[in-house]
């Protein structure tokens, strides 16, 4: 089984567990630590890091709110502080609203997620947007359900 399909199939047992209270960042967070503990079997390195799609080196980031000079400069600047590499990005503006998502490369980065949400949180406040960050693999599987 890949790893793609073990999160997948753990992110649909978990939500149809939690049913109607299955709040997205709470099933994320459950799949994340129950991942990491199948992953791991328990060691330090992970058992089968498989490498391809949907991996857990990379970080899917989205941003939306209102258009303004210098949301991207922000949000760059704060994977760079954190060395995370941008490896693909597409943003746009419709009718004065901003939206971007893009592809960071994790796995020279100087901060975990946790710490970079914390930090792209504030730069997102800072500027006026909603920035969500979540782990490619673990974004391609809830989004497979």
């Amino acid at each position: 089984m890949t790893n793609e399909e073990l999160v997948y199939q753990i992110t649909k047992a978990v939500s149809q567990r939690l049913g109607a209270a299955a709040d997205k960042h709470l099933v994320e967070n459950l799949v994340t630590d129950i991942y990491r503990l199948v992953r791991t079997n328990g060691a330090a390195e992970p058992v089968n890091a498989e490498a391809g799609p949907g991996r857990s080196d990379r970080i899917v980031i989205s941003a939306f709110g209102i258009s303004r000079p210098g949301i991207v400069a922000a949000i760059s600047a704060t994977l760079a502080e954190a060395a995370y590499d941008i490896m693909d990005m597409n943003q746009t503006v419709v009718q004065g609203n901003f939206a971007m998502v893009l592809i960071a490369d994790a796995s020279q980065a100087a901060i975990d997620l946790a710490a970079l949400k914390v930090r792209l949180k504030e730069t997102g406040e800072r500027v006026g947007v909603r920035i969500y960050a979540q782990r490619e693999d673990l974004f391609q599987a809830m989004h497979r359900i």
